[in-house]
C-alpha cells in the first residue's frame, strides 16, 4: 500500500499536485467555517440558532464531500 502511494505520488504532475494542495486547503477552510458558525456565540449575522447550526452542518458535510472527491481523484 505504501509502495503504491509512493508510485502514485511520483506519477503526479506539478499541476495535479497543486490542485491536490488547493483541494485540501478548501476542505480545511469549509470545515473551519462550519465549526466556526456552529460554535460562535456572537455571530455577526442575525440568524436563529437552529438555522446557524444547520448552515454549519451543511458546510461540514460539503467539506467532507470535497475530501471524498479529493481522495478518489488521488487514486488515479
Amino acid at each position: 500500500m505504501l509502495n503504491n502511494s509512493t508510485e502514485n505520488k511520483e506519477k503526479k504532475s506539478l499541476k495535479e499536485r497543486f490542485f491536490l494542495v488547493i483541494g485540501m486547503v478548501f476542505f480545511l477552510a469549509y470545515l473551519a467555517m462550519g465549526l466556526t458558525i456552529i460554535f460562535w456565540k456572537n455571530f455577526p449575522y442575525d440568524m436563529k440558532p437552529g438555522y446557524r447550526i444547520a448552515f454549519g452542518v451543511v458546510l461540514i458535510i460539503y467539506s467532507f464531500f470535497r475530501f471524498y472527491r479529493i481522495i478518489n481523484d488521488n487514486k488515479d
